[in-house]
């Protein structure tokens, strides 16, 4: 095969067990998302180039798969949904009931270099809280997160959530000497500290313009923050400064009034968490895996000007992202991922009669939905049902193919019964099986299925 006809790199494609896995994680934002009342949206996959820019300045550019459409106009695939959040609820003013909650789970495009939990192309979990400006709103958020990494199998062994609060911090910074015009640079270069070796930090701090002595304390967080907190002796040090005690009171009270129960010992307050995006203006928050072998898996905050910025009315809001890549990854290695694929079928079809066209015919009928007219809903789901395409009259390797297929049950239609007017059903785990007068069988596949009568 060319590389003409191979997947985009950084890409995936999903074969039935990719997508299975898929469909698991997704089903799960979704029902942890509406258990604490959020309700799902989505948006075109391709804004405005500048309404990307507006929110993470120029620089965002190189990160966008962008272009100019036929009419001359800059657009971007998105790389995020918060910027289209912002931008319906600008434009939908005061029209919408406070608080708002939505949550979103769009496909997202990064033109980076593929690695290790990073793709050019991925599907992220956005949760976002408009319209209150309490703590209340910022735990809720937590509370979500955290809600979605118990559901899936996680521990809290297994992940820890640092958090950090922008404009404390910029009063804690001023305070230990950083200039207040630079705020933005110290943000900007305390986002890439742990990524940078010495010799990268000392040329960026120059080349930001940084004075000698304010270099030295970004060089002593940078130091301190690759310790254990219980080793971090000299930025220990500096904030039980008399200048900067009262604000790093301020931050030990709201780790208080932040911590939810169920986190215990693992969320803590950073130091070098900044979220380095220009428009994050309080609390902000970042999950990382506890083992310290993967990517971010979540992380977000609040933006509270960003809906004002779009040109609507001042409005409050938090929220974050979650992507599929580094949380299947994570769970992948903590083998909590389904040993089976999901989705097969609710029951497979075993026809070993003359009558060929019985699979049909049980089929269609098991599959039919029941659709209530008057009040416009379906009342009963068809069923998942599957059946062979072979012509065989082997019921052993039938039942081979029913059990390779992962279906729940199976229907066995067999001369012997049926001349009886009676049909085997199976289940498949435990292969024990029961006969059923044909005239009953669909209402008690249904029963056996879950499903109650329409």
């Amino acid at each position: 095969m060319t590389d003409l006809f191979q997947g985009p790199k950084g890409t995936r494609d999903f074969l039935p067990s990719a997508m299975a896995v898929r469909r698991y994680i997704e089903d799960a934002w979704r029902r942890v998302s509406t258990r604490y009342g959020f309700q799902e949206v989505d948006g075109p996959t391709f804004e405005s180039l500048e309404l990307y820019k507006v929110k993470s300045g120029d620089e965002i550019v190189s990160q966008l798969f962008s272009f100019t459409d036929r009419g001359g106009r800059d657009l971007a695939l998105r790389p995020e949904f918060t910027p289209t959040v912002a931008r319906m609820v600008a434009q939908l003013g005061g029209g919408l009931p406070k608080p708002i909650k939505w949550f979103a789970i769009p496909r997202c495009y990064r033109a980076e270099q593929p690695q290790k939990g990073r793709l050019r192309e991925f599907i992220q979990w956005n949760v976002d809280f408009i319209g209150d400006s309490s703590l209340a709103a910022d735990r809720e958020c937590l509370s979500v997160c955290a809600a979605l990494l118990f559901e899936m199998g996680l521990t809290a062994d297994d992940f820890n959530i640092s958090w950090n609060h922008r404009d404390l911090m910029a009063e804690l910074l001023v305070g230990l000497g950083i200039r207040t015009d630079k705020l933005p640079d110290t943000f900007y270069v305390l986002d890439r500290l742990q990524k940078l070796n010495d010799s990268e930090r000392d040329k960026l701090l120059v080349s930001r313009e940084f004075l000698s002595s304010e270099q030295e304390l970004l060089g002593l967080f940078a130091s301190e923050m690759s310790k254990p907190k219980a080793e971090q002796l000299e930025l220990n040090k500096r904030l039980s400064a008399p200048q900067v005690r009262d604000t790093y009171e301020k931050i030990m009270q709201l780790q208080d009034q932040l911590a939810l129960p169920e986190l215990a010992y693992n969320f803590q307050w950073d130091i070098g968490l900044v979220r380095g995006l220009a428009y994050y203006t309080g609390f902000v928050f970042e999950v990382a895996d506890a083992r310290g072998e993967n990517r971010a898996v979540a992380g977000g905050g609040r933006y509270d000007k960003l809906i004002e910025i779009l040109g609507g009315k001042p409005t409050p809001a938090v929220g974050f992202g979650m992507g599929d890549v580094v949380l299947e990854i994570l769970l992948s290695e903590r083998g909590l991922l389904p040993v089976k694929p999901l989705g097969g079928p609710d029951v497979f079809i075993i026809n070993a009669s003359e009558n060929a066209g019985l699979t049909g015919l049980w089929a269609s009928r098991l599959r039919r939905s029941t659709f209530d007219h008057e009040r416009k809903i379906t009342v009963q789901s068809g069923l998942r049902v599957e059946h062979s395409y072979k012509a065989s009259k082997n019921i052993g390797k039938l039942l081979q193919e029913a059990a390779h297929s992962h279906a729940r049950f199976a229907l066995i239609l067999a001369p012997d019964e049926l001349e009886r007017n009676v049909v085997k059903w199976r289940d498949m785990q435990s292969r024990t099986e029961i006969e059923w007068p044909v005239h009953q069988a669909e209402t008690l596949i249904r029963a056996a299925c879950g499903q109650t009568g329409g």
